[in-house]
């Protein structure tokens, strides 16, 4: 069971226990299970009782309470232990991780993207379909002539692509040419069309313009710079995103994707390949929550129209993955176990997303740094 469908797995039992008369509550649209926290045990954790209690007159405990014997037993999942005020702590089989780490490996850099065109309610609820700025069947997106705003349409729309929604991008003036050489945004790469005003029932976004000229960072840099930030935030427009040290989240992004490409090449030097398996490293079950958490983020960045939660997505996901890198390979003269090909399996997977997002993104995500 991977984080995913435990996920599901707790949204299910809410709702038959709302079937069953035990709960009188709305079933939530998602449930959210990260690593527990202090005080709490096992694999994951959920707050979920917490989330319902008002709503259903009852105490976080007695929710928790009623929810359990409804997990307990599921297949995937070994323990349901409450701790706290109400929390739902799960213990599952050793097959979650190997199942999450092989789905990543198979598919590759589109692990979380919506294979063919969103259509119903569920394009709706994940991605945006439906709402304000929505043409039929499709995205309609505007932006003003300012570069950040362009590099923001830019990557909103390939993220929008990735969930399934055909998207069309109109700015309101012809990108400067220098936008489209230096950072790769310009008519017919990113834009769509030119003319204002904003067609009837496009979403316009009206990032906070640069305060300065992004250029002279170069295409990766200057579109990280852009991205980063929430669209409501001044982004910073300086030397610090070009440093090759970990005070610079880009670095340490592609550091760790790259440090991942070296880990197989070596590995394949020493005569071993990567293997998914159980991983009982430091630090793992963060690892693989981020690399769970991959398609949800793909589909909120989407739906609110927000690449800077993909961009600092993937910086959690880098964060997890580097004290694992240099566990991998063999020390001495160690010879390769199912270990080593476990954790050499989960760090291709981390580089493997890393390498997607950053792609959404529109920046290069290179074997060697």
């Amino acid at each position: 069971m991977t984080p995913a469908e435990l996920s599901r797995t707790v949204l299910h039992a809410v709702r038959r226990a709302v079937d069953a008369g035990q709960l009188s509550v709305t079933p939530p649209e998602r449930v959210v299970v990260t690593p527990p926290g202090p005080g709490g045990c096992g694999d994951y954790a959920t707050n979920v009782a917490l989330q319902l209690a008002r709503p259903a007159g009852r105490t976080p405990l007695a929710v928790a309470e009623v929810l359990r014997p409804y997990l307990v037993g599921t297949d995937g999942i070994t323990d349901v232990v409450v701790t706290g005020p109400g929390f739902l702590n799960f213990s599952l089989y050793d097959a979650a991780p190997v199942a999450l780490v092989q789905e990543i490996l198979r598919r590759g850099s589109r692990y979380g993207f919506v294979d063919g065109p969103r259509s119903g309610r569920a394009g709706q609820n994940q991605a945006g379909q439906g709402q304000a700025g929505q043409g039929q069947g499709g995205a309609l997106i505007h932006c003003v002539r300012d570069v950040r705003a362009v590099v923001v349409m830019d990557a909103v729309a390939r993220i929008l692509r990735s969930q399934g929604v055909p998207v069309l991008t109109r700015c309101s003036g012809h990108p400067h040419p220098e936008w489209e050489r230096i950072l790769g945004v310009g008519i017919g790469a990113g834009v769509d069309s030119v003319g204002s005003p904003p067609t009837p029932g496009a979403t316009v976004l009206r990032p906070v313009p640069a305060p300065a000229d992004p250029l002279p960072l170069g295409r990766d840099a200057g579109r990280w710079a852009l991205l980063h930030p929430a669209a409501h935030d001044r982004p910073l427009i300086g030397d610090e995103h070009l440093v090759q040290r970990e005070s610079n989240p880009l670095f340490r992004v592609r550091y760790a994707h790259a440090r991942s490409r070296a880990l197989v090449r070596n590995a394949a030097d020493l005569g071993f390949a990567p293997e998914p398996g159980p991983v009982t490293a430091a630090g793992v079950q963060s690892l693989l929550a981020a690399l769970a958490d991959h398609p949800r983020v793909l589909a909120a960045a989407a739906r609110q129209h927000a690449p800077d939660r993909l961009a600092r997505h993937l910086v959690t996901v880098a964060d997890a993955a580097l004290p694992l890198l240099p566990t991998v390979l063999p020390r001495g003269a160690e010879k390769p176990s199912a270990a080593h090909r476990a954790r050499l399996a989960l760090a291709e997977a981390a580089g493997t997303v890393l390498a997607g997002g950053l792609s959404l993104l529109g920046i290069d995500a290179p074997d060697h740094l």
